[in-house]
């Protein structure tokens, strides 16, 4: 082999490899495979020429160029403390954290160089708008509010950066210290408050309850004690009844009845407490019975030494002049 030769057979090696390689690039840049949940922006000679969908895209080699892929998914951003000034003077920190989706990859590219920072300069403009007319206690107690208008706003202004807003939530609302520390002593005044108030309504409504109970106590026992007596008086009167029936069934004479009046004489003067005993006046017409009883013509005879008894028909003694003077009484009966 001539040196021409051997010459020759390496340029033709080194166009074949050249060729390959170019071949192996050009496929390369021609293929393009894009994931789920994402899109490509293609340039053509510097213009957009496409929006490239997940999955297997064809590519002219050296005139179309991808640019950055774009997440189609809702992106979750925090953004740090800013500070607010209220209606009132007083500067808090708020944070807030934004809820958004790329809708548009070609707007959201084209319209903004960084559709990120935009957001939330935005979020912190808006945000001072809204809580700069709200004192403290509003901007504490409206979070719904606040969200509600920072998401209308911020939808409405970055909608035509292809992007849309689905959430917008203040992670925190911190007021100075100071203010931190009145607030504490305004809860803790209220909490005590409450608590009293709680304890003396618990306290009333024991006492109500224990004076519904008391009365309640009384009337059951008021209307016991009436039951019960009006039971007795007509078991007592059931009784008398009874003894006053067999009284009459058994027809007694005087006799016996003087006999059971002078056996519960005793029984009045039974106790200890009794210090007085009274004789009714109708001892004597008991005695008067007795005697009639044992005694033929109502007269009993005399003792030896007194004299005899008048009878009871007798004519009453008649009347003499009286003694003026003075008389010993007797020891009394």
């Amino acid at each position: 082999m001539t040196p021409t030769e051997f010459v020759g057979q390496l340029f033709i090696i080194a166009l074949l490899i050249v060729l390959g390689t170019f071949v192996v690039v050009v496929l390369i840049r021609s293929i393009r495979i894009v994931p789920q949940a994402y899109t490509g922006v293609v340039e053509r000679l510097g213009r957009y020429h496409k929006t490239l969908q997940p999955g297997l895209n064809i590519l002219v080699p050296f005139i179309d160029r991808l640019k950055p892929l774009v997440d189609m998914r809702e992106q979750v951003v925090s953004f740090p403390p800013q500070p607010v000034i209220t209606e009132d003077n007083l500067v808090v920190s708020i944070d807030t954290v934004i809820y958004f989706q790329v809708n548009d990859a070609r707007a959201a590219t084209y319209e903004i160089a960084s559709y990120l920072s935009g957001v939330e300069q935005l979020t912190v403009t808006t945000l001072r708008n809204v809580v700069g007319g709200l004192n403290l206690e509003e901007a504490l107690t409206s979070r719904d509010n606040i969200n509600g208008q920072l998401r209308v706003v911020l939808d409405e202004a970055t909608g035509k950066w292809g992007l849309r807003v689905n959430r917008v939530e203040l992670k925190a609302i911190d007021p100075p210290l100071s203010i931190q520390d009145s607030m504490e002593k305004q809860m803790r005044a209220e909490r005590d408050r409450r608590a009293v108030i709680l304890t003396s309504e618990g306290s009333k409504q024991s006492q109500i309850l224990e004076a519904e109970g008391a009365r309640q106590s009384a009337i059951l026992k008021a209307e016991g004690d009436a039951k019960a007596q009006v039971l007795r008086a007509e078991a007592e009167a059931e009784a008398i009844k009874i003894v006053f029936g067999a009284i009459h069934a058994g027809n007694p004479d005087s006799k016996l009845l003087a006999y059971e009046y002078l056996q519960t004489l005793p029984k009045l003067a039974a106790g200890d407490s009794n210090k007085m005993w009274i004789i009714p006046s109708e001892l004597t017409e008991a005695l008067k019975g007795i005697g009639a009883g044992f005694f033929p013509g109502g007269v009993a005879p005399a003792m030896p030494g007194q004299p005899n008894a008048a009878p009871a028909n007798a004519a009453p003694p008649v009347a003499g002049p009286t003694n003026t003077g003075p008389t010993n009484a007797g020891p009394a009966h």
